[in-house]
């Protein structure tokens, strides 16, 4: 019996429900195309998957930091998971589509990870903070001593307790050179009278915040020592050996080579940069040379390598050694117990654990015979420092670090770079040329890489940083530092003093090199306003085209130009309100910046300056013609956006008349205010009292036909270490 079947419908004419249905299997097509096209790019393009295994973690961990509070980590977590299940549910047993559902599921359980990862350490590290300023008497065990010459300071971190709730907390003090005992040493037990603050939070939007570091290491206040210091009990066990090795050889080093050379060569020797003064650290910072000063890749790969070279040539000046062991093997242990204790040495910060790893992965490479520079090796040391500090991943330390050593292994893992230094027969001269071209190219390319970095978190870059470093990079790793292992070497038996004035002449260079081309005209560029989407922007731009491979590198420009743009379209501050009120700065009125105080305070000016992208000293408002300033007040008009805005700012804590203050604040667009203002106080657009900023934190606002506003909140949600500023925390 034949089989009867419907009629054919033609498209368009189902009738009923089947539109939808129709509508449906062709978003399932659309969709299965989009695969489709993605399987064949990832198959295609030969890139190396793993280090964008370590992207996704970082993004997971990242997405804990910029989203406000536990529903947004909750759900950031749950987006992570669905993708990785659907992936795998949607294209389950298809290997057509194996590059994409790994892809989907790896980086999908990477980042609901990241997050998890980011959310527990705040919660087991994190120390709450103190409710308010305490100034009293504290016992406690000091857990680490920091020398900081420079400063005339040594800083203590002790193990004390909450003066309200009697809850042991742990807390830092700076103690003046001249109070300084002999017997402050870690697990000592003291007594002193301290004024003790909570960490501050950011003065002002996109600057330092201090709170969030001290949160992760667990400090509940700050302060300074106002009296006399006491030792109840010195040190019954031993201090921590390292800490005292790394004193003991950064005195021994500045005693053998005084001046700002040995303070650098204190640096390089242990790490301890307590002792290079501010001019100094200013120099080497707009010329781009501060990554020297920092124990990092340089100094570590430089130690290893030379440790390896020497001990490979050794040993093979023994015959039976060479017979039975394979020397690579050999000088690679050697060499890898020299980096980490050379890591341990200079305190184990987040740049010298990334080097030491991805330079003992490097050992392991040559050991085996395997290539050893390669982006998977640094994504493995970069997952390495997230899993063990991963806060570490929004620090300037942290990604200036990876993102100058992906710029190098991306470089020169090119073609054309590969093309570039590939042996060929040439004389001498020749050969020089080129190295010294690669050398340069690979110095502009760092500065790029890291210019987006430093303009975020300092607001300012040196411009001839890769001239510089073409220079200082072989004159520190060639000759300084293996000047400074023979001179302690030489010490031994005495005969050190030569070698120590060859290391004097090389690093005063070095500082001959950071101010000359710190003093250059244009040496420095200000970039005071840089949002966190922009930044964004240049880190996905240049990760993609540093992970990436062939012509689909080139779309990581795209990022980097629109974050550009953004940058040249951002405007800088008008008006800059600390989060106590009593710190105003104010731009375009004149080439410097006008503020409503004075003040002695380096944090607080540098904090102004730097985020109005000004240079040179301040000038106060009642030194300025165009402002009316009292006793008690200060108004000044500024003409933004086709208007006039009137902004009325207060000086003293004195007692004005109520119908007085609100006759005044009438007048004006805006209040400033340390004090709580009353509520007839009503200007025409803002009152920035102590009432809203203990709310908002600190304000830079932008007048003009449309005017905005950024507060220092905005930024922080419900992390653990912000709290609303006060008026007495400054």
């Amino acid at each position: 019996m034949a089989t009867k079947h419907p009629p054919l419908v033609p498209l368009g004419d189902y009738p009923g429900d089947a539109a939808p249905q129709h509508t449906h299997w062709r978003k399932l097509r659309g969709l299965s195309s989009i695969a489709a096209q993605a399987e064949q790019f990832l198959a295609s393009s030969g890139f190396d998957r793993g280090p964008w295994l370590a992207v996704a973690l970082a993004a997971g961990i990242g997405a804990w930091f910029v989203l406000g509070d536990s529903t947004g980590w909750v759900l950031s977590i749950a987006a992570g998971l669905m993708t990785a299940l659907g992936a795998a549910a949607l294209w389950k047993g298809q290997e057509e589509r194996v590059h994409l559902v790994g892809a989907l599921v790896a980086c999908g359980l990477l980042f609901a990870f990241g997050t998890g990862l980011a959310w527990s350490r705040s919660e087991i590290v994190g120390a709450q903070a103190f409710e308010r300023p305490v100034y009293g008497s504290f016992q406690g065990r000091v857990l680490q001593r920091i020398e900081q010459p420079a400063q005339d300071r040594v800083r203590l971190v002790l193990a004390t307790r909450d003066p309200d709730s009697q809850q042991p907390v742990k807390i830092r003090v700076n103690v003046p050179v001249e109070k300084d005992l002999p017997d402050l040493r870690e697990n000592a037990v003291v007594e002193l009278q301290a004024r003790l603050m909570p960490p501050a939070a950011p003065m002002l939007p996109g600057g330092y915040n201090f709170a969030r570091t001290a949160w992760f290491q667990g400090l509940a206040a700050t302060g300074s020592v106002q009296g006399e210091i006491s030792v109840l009990e010195p040190a019954q066990t031993q201090s921590d050996p390292i800490a005292s090795l790394q004193r003991i050889l950064s005195s021994h080093v500045r005693t053998q080579l005084g001046g700002s050379a040995g303070s650098i060569a204190a640096a390089f020797a242990s790490g301890d940069r307590g002792a290079i003064s501010e001019a100094d650290e200013d120099a080497m910072r707009d010329a781009g040379l501060t990554h020297l000063l920092s124990i990092s890749g340089l100094h570590v790969s430089a130690v290893i390598a030379g440790t390896y070279l020497l001990a490979i040539r050794l040993l093979a000046l023994w015959p039976w050694l060479v017979l039975r062991v394979r020397l690579p093997v050999a000088a690679a242990g050697i060499a890898a117990l020299a980096g980490i204790g050379y890591t341990l040495l200079t305190g184990a910060q987040v740049p010298t654990v990334r080097s030491c790893i991805a330079a003992l992965l490097v050992l392991g490479a040559l050991a085996i015979g395997r290539e050893p520079l390669s982006l998977r090796m640094v994504a493995v040391a970069a997952v390495a420092v997230m899993l063990l500090w991963p806060e570490s991943l929004v620090g300037p330390s942290f990604q200036m670090s990876f993102a100058a050593v992906i710029a190098i292994v991306a470089l020169h893992n090119s073609e054309p770079v590969k093309r570039f230094l590939q042996a060929r027969e040439e004389s001498k001269a020749a050969w020089l040329a080129r190295r010294t071209i690669m050398l340069l190219i690979t110095g502009m390319v760092i500065e790029i890489a890291l210019m987006p970095i430093v303009l975020f978190h300092f607001h300012r870059a040196g411009v001839y940083g890769a001239l510089a470093n073409v220079i200082a990079i072989p004159l520190v790793t060639f000759l300084s530092m293996p000047l400074i292992a023979v001179a302690l070497a030489l010490d031994v038996v005495g005969l050190g003093a030569p070698a120590w004035w060859l290391v004097g002449v090389s690093l005063d260079a070095l500082l001959g090199i950071a101010h000359f081309t710190a003093d250059q005209p244009g040496a420095v560029k200000l970039i005071p306003q840089m949002t966190g989407l922009t930044f964004a922007l240049f880190v996905m731009g240049g990760l993609w085209l540093a992970l990436w491979r062939g012509r689909a590198r080139l779309w990581g420009f795209a990022p980097a130009a629109v974050a550009t743009t953004m940058i040249a379209s951002t405007p800088i501050p008008d008006l800059l309100i600390s989060g106590d009120g009593r710190h105003v700065g104010i731009t375009g009125e004149d080439t410097r910046l006008l503020v409503l105080r004075n003040t002695d305070s380096d944090y607080t000016r540098d904090n102004l300056m730097e985020l109005a992208g000004v240079t040179g000293e301040p000038l106060a408002l009642d030194n300025w013609p165009g402002a009316e300033c009292s006793q008690d007040f200060c108004v000044i008009t500024m003409e933004r956006g086709g208007r006039d805005w009137h902004v009325l700012m207060s000086r003293s804590r004195n007692i004005v008349g109520e119908r007085a203050l609100a006759a005044a604040c009438e007048r004006a667009d805006i209040v400033v205010s340390d004090r709580w203002l009353p509520r007839s106080c009503e200007p025409r657009w803002l009152r920035a009292d102590r009432r809203m900023l203990s709310e908002s934190g600190g304000l830079a606002i932008v007048l003009g036909e449309e005017p905005d506003i950024r507060r220092v909140a905005d930024s922080q949600g419900d992390h653990g270490w912000w709290t609303a500023p006060e008026t007495d925390r400054r």
